[in-house]
């Protein structure tokens, strides 16, 4: 049953009715809020947040106010519908993009008191459905989730590895899929012809040294053999991967070093590579974020990074949040991003027949591409 609204969020309420994008005065609204602090976190019967209501009325100054009191940018109501999808769906661009600015914004903020991202992005799949790439989407997932927001905790010891449990369960080929035993899926066949092309972005020809961390169905090591690099390193965890990868004679393909283990016990073991490409399991973005801070150690003045761009894989808008956190962070570590867009294929539900759950479904994926900018 719904709850009535306060006598302040029916002011507020009363006055959204009359609002229209160019109002500048919004005065009332702060007023109100004054009046009655709780105002802002009220919901409707389809459990709409007034911030809902304001982004549906493409009104920024009415936002910005109620973003000031306390409402939370990744809220979602009954349907899961973000306040970023109300002001998309009805044509407010502009709005739009200042409501991504403010999930980046307050993430940080975030981050900087030591939560954030990893609990913003974590919360619905925890470790144990998660691709270290996949995190942010409001309130809802995990790293690689292949990670997700809910609303990014730094990296916890190797003693206690944020993968463990996922490392400890055993997995399933089958028909190009790569199952964890709670169906989790690690890796999937229809993700190829993006592995192809990150493979090209960061092997653009033959003759170089290469590191791909997560090897899981092989798929963009496939790309890369046959691209001929002279030096192709490997970074594989899950000890049945492993077994599979030497069951298939892995370790004795051309220029093919392959390292055991999680990517933080074997960083002494590595070089200068002039293509890496990142793409793990079980972790969260923290774990990528930490990756990217070995960056300037790892990757050649002129070389290329990429990573699985599963972030907040299932909604458009906390997707884009996580983008823009991605994209600062490596930014903060020198090197510049652009993201290519690849449309994807719709991906029906036999995709995910038989999986805990779908960890992409956008209609692009935005690639990544990066590199050391030059000063």
């Amino acid at each position: 049953m719904p709850i009535p609204p306060t006598e302040g969020a029916t002011a507020i309420l009363s006055y959204i009715d009359n609002l229209n994008p160019s109002t500048t005065d919004v005065a009332p609204i702060r007023e109100y809020i004054k009046a009655d602090a709780t105002a802002v976190f009220w919901r409707n019967a389809n459990g709409a947040t007034l911030l809902h209501l304001v982004a549906g009325r493409g009104n920024t100054a009415a936002a910005t106010e109620l973003l000031r009191a306390g409402a939370a940018w990744n809220a979602v109501d009954d349907s899961g519908r973000s306040v970023g999808e109300f002001a998309k769906e009805a044509g407010f661009d502009d709005l739009y993009d200042f409501l991504v600015q403010e999930g980046v914004r307050t993430e940080y903020i975030l981050m900087a008191l030591g939560a954030g991202a990893k609990d913003a992005y974590d919360s619905e799949d925890e470790a144990d459905g998660v691709h270290a790439s996949d995190a942010p989407e409001a309130a809802a997932a995990d790293a690689s989730g292949k990670v997700i927001p809910e609303a990014i905790a730094i990296a916890q010891a190797s003693v206690h590895p944020s993968n463990a449990d996922y490392l400890s369960r055993r997995l399933t080929f089958s028909q190009g899929r790569l199952l964890d035993s709670d169906a989790n899926a690690v890796m999937m066949g229809w993700e190829a012809p993006l592995m192809d092309l990150h493979a090209a972005v960061i092997a653009p020809r033959p003759g170089l040294s290469v590191l791909n961390v997560g090897f899981g169905l092989g798929l963009i090591d496939t790309a890369l053999q046959a691209l001929k690099p002279e030096q192709h390193t490997i970074i594989e965890a899950h000890p049945d991967v492993y077994a599979k990868m030497l069951l298939d004679g892995w370790d004795k393909k051309p220029g093919v070093r392959i390292l055991f283990g999680r990517w933080q016990d074997v960083l002494g073991d590595l070089k200068a590579y002039d293509g890496i490409f990142f793409d793990t399991f079980g972790e969260y973005y923290d774990d990528l974020k930490e990756f990217h801070e070995h960056l300037p150690n790892i990757l050649s003045q002129d070389g290329i990074y990429s990573f699985f761009n599963g972030l907040a894989g299932t909604n458009a808008f906390f997707h884009d949040v996580a983008c823009g956190i991605a994209e600062t962070d490596l930014r903060e570590m020198g090197l510049d991003v652009k993201f290519r867009e690849i449309p994807v294929d719709e991906l029906g539900d036999e995709t995910w027949q038989g999986v805990k759950r779908a960890y992409f479904s956008l209609p692009t994926y935005r690639l990544p591409i990066c590199n050391f900018e030059e000063y």
